[in-house]
């Protein structure tokens, strides 16, 4: 794994690195036990009953998936977003 790292270039590396640190700050808004049910529902993938699929919308929404898209394209966005959308971001 760490050889794989090794051979992308620094600047991806630092934007993995960015992005992995942008989920965690989004993550940490769900308790312990909601992100274990996240990881569980995600794993069963299409196979979801219609009670689980509404509860992962509902778990997906607590991580407020709009913020997390308007602080990527904030981070990664070579001119930076307006003024009016940067407000929105938490």
């Amino acid at each position: 794994m760490l050889r794989a790292v090794r051979s992308l270039p620094f600047l991806k590396v630092l934007a993995i690195a960015q992005i992995i640190l942008l989920v965690r700050r989004h993550l940490v808004r769900l308790q312990p036990h909601e992100r274990r049910r996240l990881a569980a529902l995600v794993r069963r993938g299409p196979g979801l009953d219609p009670a689980e699929r509404e509860e992962l919308r509902g778990l997906v929404g607590k991580l407020e998936p709009g913020a997390f898209a308007l602080a990527a394209a904030d981070a990664f966005s070579p001119v930076g977003l307006p003024r009016g959308l940067r407000g929105r971001r938490r």
